[in-house]
């Protein structure tokens, strides 16, 4: 049986008595030529700890097996568990976790060693697991993943264009990405609703920007980037005090950060977009700290 052949595919999951759940993102690799790409982007050593989230059938997990020291794979289908325990019984170097990666500890299985994570995620929650991984301080040196595209091109766009968001912003804050491959729907099985993607992320040495309080950075991008289309000076204004602050200082901190009040959410950059957090944020404005954490305890 070879699984990036569909018709193999199609016939071990008969075996199995299964059929793809859609809410689960069951969209099997049975593609040659894109599991080549991600091996190679990821580029496994001898030392590698590998992290796969949603294994499915192991048709990346096998080849990562004999290229890296040990792979570690979370698995939420209760069937495909007992296929992938049953096909992988006498691999030392794999290890194999049953339910929903959300569910996990990440961080403290991240502290393990864990350096590089190669997956095809699940696309219902892609985005979130990438998010939640990015913000721990023992976050990978490295990630290939699959994405759908849409998403992709959020997570590679510049200042200036439609798909600039809080997103880009979060995750570019701390990582180098690369948009390595689109693919087809034809290259899973079955073929997903959507074209994907293949990203390369590399952890950057330092952030972009050093942020002081990412909370209310990611707080006022997420309100910024809510009413994209309006001024920036426009959204602070009419958000002051919401967020406790004084028309007098959002004026001040966009001429320090020369950003002009007339510019949108999208069309300024993630290094002007900290240095605004910097100073607009209530613990770098003593005065005003208090009332923020009352109203955050609210919320």
């Amino acid at each position: 049986m070879k699984l990036t052949r569909p018709s193999d595919v199609r016939t071990i999951l008969g075996e199995l008595g299964m059929r793809p759940s859609r809410y689960l993102g069951q969209n099997f690799l049975c593609d040659e030529n894109i599991l080549g790409i991600i091996l190679r982007s990821a580029g496994l050593e001898p030392g590698d700890t590998v992290l796969e989230i949603g294994p499915g059938l192991g048709v990346l997990t096998e080849p990562m097996l004999e290229a890296a020291y040990r792979v570690i794979a979370i698995e939420k289908d209760a069937a495909l568990c007992s296929y992938l325990r049953s096909r992988f019984i006498d691999a030392r170097n794999f290890e194999l976790l049953e339910g929903d990666a959300l569910d996990y500890d990440l961080e403290s299985l991240l502290k393990r060693g864990i350096s590089k994570i190669v997956a095809n995620l699940p696309y219902s929650v892609g985005s979130r697991l990438l998010v939640e991984v990015t913000e721990f301080a023992a976050r990978p040196e490295t990630m290939i993943l699959m994405l759908q595209l849409d998403v992709a091109r959020r997570l590679c766009a510049k200042p200036g264009t439609r798909d600039y968001g809080l997103l880009t912003i979060r995750i570019q804050l701390d990582y180098e990405i690369e948009l390595t491959k689109t693919v087809n729907r034809t290259c899973f099985h079955p073929p997903p609703d959507v074209r994907s993607a293949i990203l390369t992320f590399r952890r950057r040495e330092e952030p972009v920007a050093q942020v002081s309080d990412r909370d209310f950075m990611y707080l006022l991008l997420k309100l910024c980037f809510s009413r994209r289309r309006k001024q920036v000076g426009h959204i602070l204004r009419s958000m002051s005090n919401d967020l406790c602050i004084r028309p007098a200082d959002i004026q001040s901190a966009l001429d320090a950060e020369s950003i002009s009040p007339e510019k949108r959410p999208e069309d300024i950059s993630i290094s002007s977009w900290a240095g605004l957090a910097n100073r607009l944020s209530p613990h770098n404005r003593h005065s005003e700290k208090g009332e923020w954490e009352t109203r955050q305890n609210r919320m």
